[in-house]
């Protein structure tokens, strides 16, 4: 995925979303999730995994506050 692409992200995304963002096949995101070893929080939403899309950029070691002014540190 692109920078672009990370921070158009929505606030929560869905496991095949954050494996492709970390550059693992969706087998493999949903696998780590089911075991408790993905990279980054997984939470679980009824049936379905949401990984916060914060944390994702954080293990990818993107920060907000240094890219652009819209993101002020907290």
């Amino acid at each position: 995925m692109t920078l672009a692409e990370l921070l158009g992200l929505p606030l929560m995304v869905d496991v095949s979303t954050a494996a492709r963002a970390l550059g693992l096949s969706r087998s493999t995101g949903y696998e780590l999730a089911r075991r408790g070893e993905f990279p980054c929080r997984v939470l679980r939403v009824g049936s379905s995994y949401r990984v916060p899309t914060a944390e994702l950029l954080h293990v990818l070691g993107i920060n907000l506050s240094e890219l652009s002014p819209r993101f002020p540190a907290a």
